[in-house]
């Protein structure tokens, strides 16, 4: 008998990362390397699933910056060009190892994976929305999105215009894609302030989600915790993260992927093999990188790691998921006692999880997804829009102030490493509210609207979250300075010009070829009035 609900949500972002002014970039592998790993593996099981018929839902959002990136043609060519030199390296791996048997047969399962993943993006037409498309036309696959550049919305508050031109750029870059608008929405970071809801409402938005406390500590006691939704008061519904699944799948030392049977990611041929050996496989030939051709398996705190094997792995995998299922069928027997309503546990990851850090989690999910599907069970899995189509009377209610950042507050976008960037994002976004304002009642020239529409780009990849948490979390810090710097003083410089009315068209031209996202945006949108997003002629 079915007692409640399982939905699993997936969200999948990448800050924007294109650089034409460059043959080759090193931080255009984040795509590369979670297409690879992630993406393509997820469609993989999607496929199989479907091709079975296994009945599963899964819930997956796409950021507007990633689905930028999967449908532009230079990234797709150097994606291709990408796969190609990883064929190539798996092959002299191969060669290499001729004398090591247990080695030389990972290097072969390498060239299978890669060569497979190659076939896949060349059965999509190099463009994976294709497939995401596909599955949502089946029915199994509910897609939404986020914010137009992931911003952090709680420190872009300041501005209403951001606020809104996040949310609502955002969705229009996702229907433009797929041809319609998304039910749900991902706050970047499960950034959630009371009065967000009224933004979500005004675009269309019936619910999105929060972490656990969001909900635990609102504004008033919640009779269900986590397990049911609360009506924000206008109609928007507000989910939140199930601790006991959340943990299980993402701790890397108590979850499912600390398991010493599986992959050890930390381990890769890109830092452990001659540099003159891997130069042509590598970024200019000198940046060592992951290539994805790791040999060995987690086994465990000890400096010595033993070879991965592949079917221990996948056994290990088979055991997870019934323990995932074991554990969510005891759960919804305990919540069915005592709750009026069916109970709904939602577990929303980070999709680059599956694949890139965790190489058998799209096998673990796939396992998942079939045991759920069985008749069995005393659950099912739906997504959070069918679930509200049980039209139940939730509390009412406000979401507390919250994050899936380190102790659930703001804290890892706002420190002393990167509190510097927010006068000036905020100083930026009241300069383009203003410029929007006063050009809206006056004549504007083509160039003029051209300027306009760019220095919307610049700030709104100013705004992207990344930036910050990188400088947070010291990695690549010195990119991701560089990356807020030059949209800043990109959008500087296009405020000035047309303000003087001194538009340098060449140079328009090449900020318009290296930030070439929002094809449609329309920067009368930045007025306290939202106008129509439509495109204009270069």
């Amino acid at each position: 008998m079915n007692k409640g609900f399982l939905s699993f949500i997936l969200h999948a972002h990448l800050p924007y990362v294109r650089h034409p002014e460059h043959d080759s970039f090193f931080e255009e592998i984040w795509l590369f390397e979670a297409m690879t790993e992630s993406y393509i593996p997820l469609i993989n099981m999607l496929d199989h699933l479907a091709e079975d018929k296994a009945p599963f839902h899964l819930t997956l959002s796409l950021s507007p910056t990633l689905i930028s990136m999967l449908t532009d043609d230079l990234l797709q060519s150097r994606y291709q060009q990408h796969l190609i030199k990883q064929i190539k390296l798996a092959e002299k791996e191969i060669n290499r190892t001729r004398l090591q048997p247990e080695v030389q047969k990972l290097s072969r399962l390498y060239r299978r994976f890669f060569i497979r993943t190659q076939d896949t993006y060349k059965k999509y037409q190099n463009n994976l929305i294709l497939a995401f498309k596909k599955h949502h036309q089946l029915g199994h696959l509910e897609l939404i999105t986020t914010a137009a550049t992931h911003g952090f919305l709680p420190l872009l508050n300041i501005n209403q215009s951001s606020i809104k031109n996040q949310i609502e750029i955002g969705l229009n870059v996702f229907e433009s894609n797929f041809g319609f608008t998304p039910l749900g929405f991902w706050l970047p970071e499960c950034g959630y302030y009371p009065n967000l809801e009224s933004s979500l409402a005004d675009a269309g938005i019936k619910y999105f989600f929060t972490d656990t406390h969001g909900i635990t500590d609102a504004s008033s006691a919640v009779s269900n915790s986590v397990y049911a939704p609360i009506n924000c008061g206008n109609g928007v519904m507000a989910f939140a993260r199930d601790p006991e699944t959340s943990q299980q799948v993402w701790s890397a030392d108590s979850g499912y992927p600390g398991n010493p049977t599986y992959r050890e990611y930390y381990s890769d041929i890109g830092f452990e093999l001659n540099q003159e050996y891997l130069a042509p496989y590598l970024v200019d030939g000198n940046i060592r990188m992951n290539t994805g051709i790791k040999y060995h398996r987690i086994t465990g705190k000890v400096a010595e790691k033993a070879f991965y094997n592949p079917k221990k792995a996948q056994l290990a995998v088979e055991l997870d998921a019934q323990d995932f299922i074991s554990k969510c069928q005891k759960h919804i027997d305990q919540l069915s006692l005592t709750m009026e309503i069916p109970p709904i546990i939602i577990a929303p990851y980070d999709a680059e999880l599956f694949g890139h850090w965790w190489f058998e989690g799209p096998s673990w999910l796939e396992s998942v997804f079939r045991l759920a599907s069985k008749e069995n069970n005393n659950f099912k899995m739906v997504s959070c829009s069918d679930y509200l189509k049980l039209e139940i009377n939730h509390q009412v209610a406000t979401p507390a102030a919250s994050t899936w950042g380190h102790d659930g507050d703001s804290s890892y976008w706002i420190n002393d490493e990167n509190d510097w960037i927010y006068p000036f994002i905020h100083g930026a976004a009241d300069e383009m509210e203003q410029l929007a304002i006063d050009f809206e009642k006056v004549t504007v020239s083509s160039l003029q609207k051209r300027a306009l529409n760019q220095a919307a780009r610049s700030l709104l990849l100013a705004q992207a979250s990344d930036w910050p948490f990188i400088m947070k979390s010291g990695t690549t810090t010195e990119y991701a300075k560089k990356s807020i710097t030059d949209h800043l003083a990109r959008f500087n410089y296009l405020h000035e010009s047309i303000r003087k009315n001194k538009i340098d068209e060449h140079y328009l031209l090449a900020l318009e070829t290296m930030d070439n996202i929002f094809p449609d945006i329309d920067y009368r949108c930045y007025t306290r009035k939202r106008a129509p997003l439509i495109s204009y002629p270069k």
